[in-house]
């Protein structure tokens, strides 16, 4: 089995280090980078899931698929579609129907943050704005039925932008639990990467 572990928009890889850090060292973990998962094509969101599922089509094992905010949303997207691949499912701060007025506050955010910030990141600032428009449509309630496998929902105390969608995504994933981390906001794994890790590893281990 395989553990994917997909960070968020504005996070790279390195972001999960420290939970990984507290994690079980006999998990198998991959954290790819989503900007070199669309290999140079144009930065939009169906773009972005068509990588990421010719990327788990190359894999020939279980999945345990575990995603924060954008990465989330793939994991999600990716279970609704394929749920006899996957083997459990962590999303953290994650939306099931995008909130058009949150992804437009954050767009008129982006554009007001310099170029150079972005250089970091994997995406540059015209790529950020691109892929939350194209990210403004999605609505996976009506898939969420379809999830099967045992499902985690996570979300930081503090993050106020994502505790009803997460309260409102476990209501509609009947195999799925919720917990909250204190003192986190929205990117938990960071913020609270042991706390994170504890919930993590008493999901898995009690598989």
């Amino acid at each position: 089995m395989r553990y994917i572990f997909l960070h968020g928009l504005g996070q790279d890889s390195s972001s999960w280090d420290h939970t990984i850090s507290f994690l079980s060292r006999h998990r198998p973990i991959y954290c790819p980078d989503l900007p070199e998962l669309l290999q140079q094509k144009e930065v939009t969101y169906n773009h972005l899931y068509a990588s990421f599922v010719e990327y788990c089509a190359e894999i020939d094992e279980p999945l345990h698929l575990c995603g924060l905010s954008l990465g989330g949303i793939l994991a999600l997207n990716y279970a609704i579609k394929y749920p006899e691949r996957v083997s459990s499912l962590v999303l953290i701060g994650v939306q099931h129907k995008m909130p058009k007025i949150l992804l437009k506050f954050q767009n008129m955010i982006f554009r007001l943050i310099p170029n150079s910030a972005f250089q970091q990141m994997g995406f540059t600032k015209q790529d950020f704005i691109q892929l939350t428009n194209s990210m403004s449509t999605l609505n996976f309630s009506k898939g969420l039925h379809n999830i099967s496998c045992k499902t985690l929902i996570v979300c930081g105390k503090n993050d106020h932008a994502n505790k009803k969608a997460s309260k409102e995504l476990t209501a509609l994933i009947p195999t799925a639990k919720l917990q909250f981390i204190t003192k986190a906001g929205h990117e938990v794994n960071t913020q609270a990467p042991r706390e994170l890790a504890e919930m993590i590893e008493a999901f898995y281990g009690g598989k």
